[in-house]
């Protein structure tokens, strides 16, 4: 953080209410408000506000002007009968806003980490369970539930009361729409929701507002059209898509997503 950014940052602030252990760091400008709880091994980045009742359990950190509400629970033990108090961490990004009542585990052996990105917004009572890895500017709408080991890339917005199922992946700029059950990866660019879950075309409208030009998106369509609306299996229009469609980074990461599954692509 530059001096000039440093000099314009208040004082840190603790209410008298609060308990911060004596091996927790607080950055420049943090405040700690009342009855809020923070343990061990605890980095809160500069100006960052930890609302009323909030708990940091142990071993997590905190990118700066991140804002926790109240009763938010971080850095807990995982949800996970194979855990055995083993040392693990939680990591969160810059700027992230984590709402009422929200709860994220730290991770296990499997990977040593749960990992939120920056500039994401996690509302209410939403769960980020053990293993997990969330990209930059995700949006969880109320009660999202994630099991373990899900992964969601940048830019996704998941509506609320959406429970998604472990080791399943959400590609980059994906929606999903509230009260949908995810089960399967839900490949980038796209729009999925429902029970079963299902495929709703390309998300036009994040797409748009991302700025990414007629020529992505046009580009997005044909693979699109070729992956999900032909009568060729997925193996097959995964080839197709790559000789027809122009192989720009778009297209390819969407075509990798797709290969690279392993509990199968919704469709």
């Amino acid at each position: 953080m530059s001096e000039a950014t440093s000099s314009t940052r208040k004082d840190t602030q603790v209410h008298e209410t609060a308990i911060v252990d004596a091996g927790a760091h607080l950055g420049c400008g943090v405040s700690v408000g009342p009855w809020a709880m923070i343990g061990p091994d605890v980095v809160v980045g500069d100006g960052s506000e930890i609302g009323p009742r909030v708990l940091i359990d142990r071993d997590t950190t905190l990118g700066e002007d991140c804002c926790i509400f109240n009763g938010a629970v971080l850095g807990t033990d995982p949800q996970d009968l194979k855990y055995r108090g083993e040392p693990t961490v939680l990591e969160v990004g810059a700027r992230t806003v984590i709402r009422e009542f929200a709860t994220l585990n730290r991770g296990t052996s499997a990977s040593g980490k749960t990992v939120v990105g920056s500039d994401c917004l996690l509302m209410a009572y939403s769960h980020i369970a053990h293993d997990c890895e969330i990209g930059n500017h995700v949006i969880l709408a109320n009660s999202v539930n994630m099991a373990g080991h899900v992964i969601i890339e940048d830019w996704v917005i998941v509506g609320g009361l959406t429970p998604i199922h472990q080791f399943v992946r959400i590609g980059a700029h994906a929606f999903v729409g509230g009260g949908s059950r995810v089960p399967q990866d839900v490949p980038p660019y796209c729009r999925a929701a429902g029970n079963p879950l299902k495929l709703y075309g390309l998300n036009t409208v994040g797409l748009d507002r991302r700025g990414l030009s007629s020529e992505v998106r046009k580009s997005l369509k044909q693979a699109y059209r070729i992956l999900f609306q032909s009568d060729q299996n997925l193996s097959k229009a995964i080839e197709r898509a790559q000789v027809e469609v122009p192989a720009i980074p778009e297209v390819r990461h969407l075509l990798e997503f797709i290969r690279a599954s392993e509990r199968g692509i919704t469709l």
